[in-house]
């Protein structure tokens, strides 16, 4: 059968217009193609062998042997999929596993898994929420919490609002204004993506709990990352279980597969099972995805000096990067963000640090405020100096040649 071409409809049109203008104005991405595990090095289409700095590979156990060895005994055991959700054709075993390893490692009652963060996220406050109740967010927060609180407040018609980064003065006067309201809820990241910073806990939680309100804390690059122990946010200020609500990724730190979990009291988890949407209407976690994740969880029990070498090379990286003149972000933890401007300028620098074989990622609006434009680099355990070194040697060159250094 033959097909006869027909003139693109408006929607096509506008789209490669905007695309065009993408490519004019430099900031059109390109998918750069990996034939390997991720690693702290890799094998990219095209390129040969590459160093890593833009993954959230962040304890390197992506590829470690016993976490791919227990995705394949799950894929044998449980099969390629669940076929359906959970309440409908049964819950496998592992996902119960997983969940009570989750709730074991931020420290609260239950937990509930989800295909993704994203997915928790968009579920927990349309979810529990209605419309004599409230939920303030941090101008700074994930993506996921924008768009979570934009659905809530389609959904239950709760009132939402957003603080100023880190202005617990500004929430303490919102919370306070809120006398109407029947639950009041505080959202937060517990390190900030794009800038590599660290909520303040104590006083966020003190402001809290002034104002009677629920504290939920997205700690998707904290959890692996903050704490002696990798325990998150909480453990990082001396307050594991003092933090209502925690929502984290599998897909980071631990194992980086996929999937989330929203982790809190027993009575709240059982209310998201019985009623959130993407729980009722979307098939489970995979049970490999699922085991894996279950067990790089149990590997960073027990090797919490994997947190220890992530936290050295952090230091070392960034310190040594101040040295050769570039200005990162102040911080400590392995997202260490330098700031070029524009975004055209940030992806320019991306693709002369992968012409170095360094694989560092260029950010630019609107995933940053204009005139933020940056390269992140995210440093993990699994570098090794020589690592470390190499890239650093590719930022002095690309430095150079750019008029930063």
């Amino acid at each position: 059968m033959t097909t006869t071409a027909t003139a693109p409809n408006a929607l096509e049109s506008r789209l490669a217009q905007q695309i065009e203008q993408f490519r004019r104005d430099g900031v059109y991405k390109r998918f750069n193609r990996l034939a390997s595990p991720q690693a702290a090095r890799v094998q990219m289409e095209g390129r040969g062998e590459v160093i890593i700095l833009s993954s959230n590979n962040y304890l390197g156990l992506s590829n470690h042997p016993t976490v791919v060895a227990a995705g394949k005994r799950g894929l044998d055991r449980y099969g390629a999929g669940t076929a359906s959700v959970r309440f409908i054709c049964g819950t496998f075993s592992i996902h119960r596993d997983l969940e009570v390893a989750c709730a074991r490692l931020v420290g609260t009652e239950a937990a509930m898994s989800f295909v993704s963060c994203w997915n928790a996220n968009e579920a927990l406050p349309a979810t529990v929420l209605t419309e004599h109740d409230l939920i303030l967010s941090d101008q700074l927060n994930h993506a996921s919490i924008i768009d979570a609180l934009r659905l809530a407040k389609s959904i239950t018609k709760c009132e939402t609002g957003v603080y100023k980064h880190g202005d617990l003065a500004e929430l303490d006067a919102k919370l306070a204004a809120a006398t109407d309201r029947q639950v009041k809820m505080v959202v937060s990241d517990g390190v900030f993506s794009m800038e590599g910073s660290i909520v303040n806990l104590p006083a966020l939680l003190e402001v809290c709990r002034r104002h009677g309100a629920i504290l939920w804390i997205d700690d998707s690059h904290a959890t692996g990352v903050l704490g002696t122990t990798g325990r998150g946010t909480a453990e990082h200020f001396g307050l594991v279980g003092q933090v209502d609500i925690i929502t984290s990724t599998l897909g980071k730190a631990l194992g980086g597969a996929a999937g989330g979990f929203i982790a809190g009291s027993a009575t709240l988890c059982d209310f998201i099972a019985q009623r959130a949407r993407p729980q009722l209407f979307t098939n489970a976690l995979p049970a490999t995805v699922a085991a894996s994740a279950l067990s790089a969880i149990e590997l960073l029990e027990a090797e919490p000096e994997r947190v220890a070498k992530l936290r050295d090379n952090t230091s070392y990286f960034r310190h040594r990067l101040q040295e050769l003149g570039f200005k990162p972000l102040a911080g400590e933890t392995p997202i260490i963000p330098v700031i070029l401007g524009e975004t055209a300028a940030a992806i320019r620098m991306s693709e002369l640090l992968l012409d170095e074989g360094v694989f560092a990622t260029g950010f630019g609006f609107p995933v940053v405020p204009q005139g933020q434009a940056r390269v992140r680099c995210q440093i993990s355990a699994a570098h090794s100096r020589e690592d470390l070194d190499q890239a650093l040697a590719a930022f002095t060159q690309v430095g150079k040649k750019l008029g930063l250094v």
